[in-house]
Protein backbone atom coordinates (compact mmCIF):
# COMPACT_ATOMS: atom_id res chain seq x y z
CA UNK A 1 0.00 0.00 0.00
CA UNK A 2 1.19 3.49 -0.89
CA UNK A 3 -0.53 6.05 1.33
CA UNK A 4 -0.67 9.78 0.67
CA UNK A 5 -1.53 12.42 3.27
CA UNK A 6 -3.16 15.65 2.15
CA UNK A 7 -2.32 17.83 5.13
CA UNK A 8 0.37 17.20 7.72
CA UNK A 9 -0.86 18.98 10.85
CA UNK A 10 -0.94 17.52 14.35
CA UNK A 11 -3.28 14.67 13.47
CA UNK A 12 -1.50 13.83 10.24
CA UNK A 13 1.84 13.78 12.02
CA UNK A 14 0.46 11.58 14.83
CA UNK A 15 -0.81 9.00 12.35
CA UNK A 16 2.17 9.12 10.01
CA UNK A 17 4.74 8.97 12.79
CA UNK A 18 2.85 6.16 14.52
CA UNK A 19 2.63 3.96 11.42
CA UNK A 20 6.24 4.48 10.40
CA UNK A 21 7.59 3.93 13.92
CA UNK A 22 5.52 0.77 14.27
CA UNK A 23 6.86 -0.44 10.90
CA UNK A 24 3.29 -0.77 9.64
CA UNK A 25 4.17 1.43 6.67
CA UNK A 26 7.56 1.87 5.05
CA UNK A 27 8.80 5.49 4.77
CA UNK A 28 9.23 5.11 1.02
CA UNK A 29 5.52 4.20 0.72
CA UNK A 30 4.21 7.24 2.59
CA UNK A 31 3.73 10.58 0.83
CA UNK A 32 2.41 13.91 2.06
CA UNK A 33 1.44 17.29 0.68
CA UNK A 34 0.95 20.52 2.65
CA UNK A 35 0.97 24.08 1.33
CA UNK A 36 3.83 25.18 3.59
CA UNK A 37 6.60 23.32 1.81
CA UNK A 38 9.44 24.31 4.15
CA UNK A 39 7.57 22.94 7.16
CA UNK A 40 6.52 19.87 5.19
CA UNK A 41 10.12 19.07 4.24
CA UNK A 42 11.28 19.57 7.82
CA UNK A 43 8.64 17.10 9.02
CA UNK A 44 9.59 14.72 6.21
CA UNK A 45 13.21 14.73 7.38
CA UNK A 46 12.10 14.09 10.97
CA UNK A 47 9.41 11.46 10.37
CA UNK A 48 10.62 9.86 7.13
CA UNK A 49 7.76 10.29 4.64
CA UNK A 50 8.18 11.52 1.05
CA UNK A 51 7.11 15.16 0.48
CA UNK A 52 5.01 16.04 -2.58
CA UNK A 53 4.92 19.47 -4.18
CA UNK A 54 1.24 19.42 -5.16
CA UNK A 55 -1.98 17.53 -4.35
CA UNK A 56 -2.00 16.15 -7.90
CA UNK A 57 1.53 14.78 -7.55
CA UNK A 58 0.56 13.17 -4.26
CA UNK A 59 -2.53 11.46 -5.71
CA UNK A 60 -0.52 10.13 -8.63
CA UNK A 61 2.09 8.66 -6.27
CA UNK A 62 -0.30 6.95 -3.84
CA UNK A 63 -2.95 4.22 -3.99
CA UNK A 64 -4.80 5.38 -0.87
CA UNK A 65 -5.38 9.06 -0.08
CA UNK A 66 -5.87 10.29 3.49
CA UNK A 67 -7.57 13.68 3.65
CA UNK A 68 -6.06 15.23 6.78
CA UNK A 69 -6.26 18.95 5.99
CA UNK A 70 -8.52 21.52 7.66
CA UNK A 71 -12.21 20.93 6.88
CA UNK A 72 -12.58 24.30 5.16
CA UNK A 73 -9.77 23.35 2.75
CA UNK A 74 -11.29 20.06 1.56
CA UNK A 75 -13.57 21.44 -1.16
CA UNK A 76 -10.74 23.38 -2.84
CA UNK A 77 -8.47 20.33 -2.68
CA UNK A 78 -11.17 18.15 -4.25
CA UNK A 79 -11.54 20.64 -7.10
CA UNK A 80 -7.88 19.95 -7.94
CA UNK A 81 -7.77 16.19 -7.52
CA UNK A 82 -11.27 14.81 -8.15
CA UNK A 83 -10.49 13.65 -11.73
CA UNK A 84 -7.40 11.79 -10.42
CA UNK A 85 -9.20 9.80 -7.70
CA UNK A 86 -10.62 7.14 -9.99
CA UNK A 87 -9.52 3.74 -8.68
CA UNK A 88 -8.10 5.24 -5.48
CA UNK A 89 -9.33 4.74 -1.91
CA UNK A 90 -10.18 8.00 -0.14
CA UNK A 91 -9.98 7.98 3.67
CA UNK A 92 -10.86 11.19 5.47
CA UNK A 93 -10.24 12.46 9.00
CA UNK A 94 -11.49 15.96 8.17
CA UNK A 95 -14.19 16.86 10.70
CA UNK A 96 -17.68 17.06 9.25
CA UNK A 97 -16.79 15.47 5.91
CA UNK A 98 -18.84 12.31 6.10
CA UNK A 99 -19.79 10.02 3.24
CA UNK A 100 -22.89 11.97 2.27
CA UNK A 101 -20.98 15.25 2.03
CA UNK A 102 -18.21 13.76 -0.10
CA UNK A 103 -20.74 12.18 -2.43
CA UNK A 104 -22.26 15.57 -3.25
CA UNK A 105 -18.93 16.37 -4.95
CA UNK A 106 -17.45 13.01 -5.94
CA UNK A 107 -20.58 11.02 -6.72
CA UNK A 108 -21.41 7.48 -5.63
CA UNK A 109 -18.67 5.52 -7.35
CA UNK A 110 -15.71 6.87 -5.36
CA UNK A 111 -14.40 4.61 -2.56
CA UNK A 112 -14.77 6.72 0.60
CA UNK A 113 -14.44 6.11 4.36
CA UNK A 114 -14.89 8.83 7.00
CA UNK A 115 -12.89 8.27 10.19
CA UNK A 116 -12.74 10.30 13.39
CA UNK A 117 -9.34 9.85 15.12
CA UNK A 118 -7.81 11.31 18.25
CA UNK A 119 -4.33 12.43 19.24
CA UNK A 120 -3.34 9.46 21.49
CA UNK A 121 -2.77 7.66 18.19
CA UNK A 122 0.74 9.11 18.44
CA UNK A 123 1.52 6.60 21.21
CA UNK A 124 -0.56 3.71 19.90
CA UNK A 125 -3.57 4.35 22.13
CA UNK A 126 -5.88 6.14 19.72
CA UNK A 127 -9.61 5.83 19.26
CA UNK A 128 -10.78 5.62 15.64
CA UNK A 129 -14.46 5.91 14.83
CA UNK A 130 -15.35 4.49 11.41
CA UNK A 131 -18.58 5.75 9.90
CA UNK A 132 -20.74 2.71 9.22
CA UNK A 133 -21.82 4.12 5.86
CA UNK A 134 -18.96 3.80 3.38
CA UNK A 135 -18.26 2.78 -0.21
CA UNK A 136 -15.11 0.72 0.30
CA UNK A 137 -14.81 -2.79 -1.06
CA UNK A 138 -14.89 -5.36 1.73
CA UNK A 139 -11.17 -6.16 1.53
CA UNK A 140 -10.26 -2.46 1.51
CA UNK A 141 -12.46 -1.83 4.55
CA UNK A 142 -10.76 -4.70 6.39
CA UNK A 143 -7.33 -3.34 5.46
CA UNK A 144 -8.28 0.17 6.58
CA UNK A 145 -9.48 -1.06 9.96
CA UNK A 146 -6.33 -3.13 10.42
CA UNK A 147 -4.21 -0.11 9.55
CA UNK A 148 -5.84 2.11 12.16
CA UNK A 149 -6.10 -0.69 14.74
CA UNK A 150 -2.29 -0.78 14.74
CA UNK A 151 -2.45 2.59 16.54
CA UNK A 152 -5.34 1.98 18.93
CA UNK A 153 -8.94 0.83 19.05
CA UNK A 154 -11.36 0.90 16.10
CA UNK A 155 -15.11 1.28 16.59
CA UNK A 156 -17.86 1.52 13.98
CA UNK A 157 -20.76 3.93 14.48
CA UNK A 158 -23.82 4.81 12.40
CA UNK A 159 -23.64 8.24 10.78
CA UNK A 160 -26.07 9.76 13.28
CA UNK A 161 -23.75 8.91 16.21
CA UNK A 162 -20.46 10.10 14.74
CA UNK A 163 -20.98 13.55 16.27
CA UNK A 164 -21.38 12.39 19.87
CA UNK A 165 -18.71 9.75 19.38
CA UNK A 166 -16.29 12.44 18.26
CA UNK A 167 -17.27 14.68 21.17
CA UNK A 168 -16.19 11.94 23.57
CA UNK A 169 -13.10 10.54 21.84
CA UNK A 170 -11.96 13.54 19.80
CA UNK A 171 -12.49 16.31 22.35
CA UNK A 172 -12.09 14.01 25.35
CA UNK A 173 -8.28 14.06 25.48
CA UNK A 174 -8.39 17.82 26.18
CA UNK A 175 -10.88 17.26 29.01
CA UNK A 176 -8.71 14.50 30.49
CA UNK A 177 -5.58 16.66 30.13
CA UNK A 178 -7.34 19.44 32.05
CA UNK A 179 -8.19 17.04 34.87
CA UNK A 180 -4.65 15.66 34.96
CA UNK A 181 -3.26 19.18 35.19
CA UNK A 182 -5.63 19.97 38.07
CA UNK A 183 -4.62 16.89 40.06
CA UNK A 184 -0.94 17.59 39.38
CA UNK A 185 -1.40 21.14 40.69
CA UNK A 186 -2.92 19.66 43.85
CA UNK A 187 0.06 17.34 44.22
CA UNK A 188 2.44 20.29 43.88
CA UNK A 189 0.41 22.24 46.43
CA UNK A 190 1.11 19.52 48.99
CA UNK A 191 4.81 19.23 48.22
CA UNK A 192 5.35 16.84 45.32
CA UNK A 193 7.80 18.26 42.72
CA UNK A 194 6.10 19.07 39.42
CA UNK A 195 8.39 16.80 37.40
CA UNK A 196 7.10 13.91 39.52
CA UNK A 197 3.50 15.15 39.81
CA UNK A 198 2.73 14.79 36.09
CA UNK A 199 3.91 11.18 35.64
CA UNK A 200 2.31 10.23 38.96
CA UNK A 201 -1.06 11.58 37.81
CA UNK A 202 -0.84 10.35 34.20
CA UNK A 203 0.06 6.81 35.30
CA UNK A 204 -2.89 6.85 37.71
CA UNK A 205 -5.24 7.84 34.87
CA UNK A 206 -3.66 5.30 32.51
CA UNK A 207 -3.81 2.45 35.01
CA UNK A 208 -7.39 3.20 36.01
CA UNK A 209 -8.53 3.34 32.38
CA UNK A 210 -6.70 0.13 31.50
CA UNK A 211 -8.16 -1.67 34.52
CA UNK A 212 -11.70 -0.79 33.42
CA UNK A 213 -11.12 -1.60 29.75
CA UNK A 214 -9.48 -4.97 30.36
CA UNK A 215 -11.79 -6.19 33.14
CA UNK A 216 -15.05 -4.69 31.86
CA UNK A 217 -16.01 -3.89 35.44
CA UNK A 218 -18.46 -1.00 35.75
CA UNK A 219 -16.63 2.22 36.75
CA UNK A 220 -18.96 2.62 39.73
CA UNK A 221 -17.89 -0.81 41.05
CA UNK A 222 -14.22 0.06 40.59
CA UNK A 223 -14.78 3.33 42.44
CA UNK A 224 -16.60 1.51 45.27
CA UNK A 225 -13.70 -0.94 45.62
CA UNK A 226 -11.35 1.96 46.46
CA UNK A 227 -13.73 3.65 48.92
CA UNK A 228 -13.32 2.10 52.36
CA UNK A 229 -16.04 2.88 54.93
CA UNK A 230 -15.19 6.12 56.67
CA UNK A 231 -11.98 6.39 54.67
CA UNK A 232 -10.20 9.19 52.85
CA UNK A 233 -11.21 8.21 49.30
CA UNK A 234 -14.96 8.46 49.92
CA UNK A 235 -14.41 11.91 51.35
CA UNK A 236 -12.66 12.93 48.15
CA UNK A 237 -15.40 11.39 46.03
CA UNK A 238 -18.07 13.28 47.95
CA UNK A 239 -16.09 16.51 47.52
CA UNK A 240 -16.04 15.94 43.76
CA UNK A 241 -19.81 15.33 43.82
CA UNK A 242 -20.42 18.47 45.86
CA UNK A 243 -18.41 20.51 43.36
CA UNK A 244 -20.41 19.10 40.46
CA UNK A 245 -17.75 16.92 38.82
CA UNK A 246 -20.28 14.71 37.00
CA UNK A 247 -22.38 17.66 35.87
CA UNK A 248 -19.26 19.49 34.67
CA UNK A 249 -18.20 16.52 32.53
CA UNK A 250 -21.66 16.25 30.99
CA UNK A 251 -21.82 20.01 30.44
CA UNK A 252 -18.55 19.86 28.51
CA UNK A 253 -20.05 17.32 26.11
CA UNK A 254 -23.27 19.37 25.85
CA UNK A 255 -21.19 22.43 24.88
CA UNK A 256 -19.48 20.48 22.11
CA UNK A 257 -22.74 19.05 20.78
CA UNK A 258 -24.40 22.48 20.69
CA UNK A 259 -21.58 24.10 18.73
Amino acid sequence: MKLGFIGMGNMGQALCEGWIKADVLKPEDVFAYAPHQDKLKANAARIGFQPADSPAALVQAADWILMACKPYQVEAVLADIAPLLNGKVLLSVALGWDLAKYQTILGRDQAIQFIMPNTPARVGEGVFLFEEANTLAEDDLTAAKELFASLGQVYTLPSRLMGIGGAISGCGPAFVDLMMEAFADAAVRYGIPRDLAYPLVSQTFLGSAKLQRETGIHPAALKDAVCSPGGSTIRGVLALEEKGARAACQAAVDAVMQY
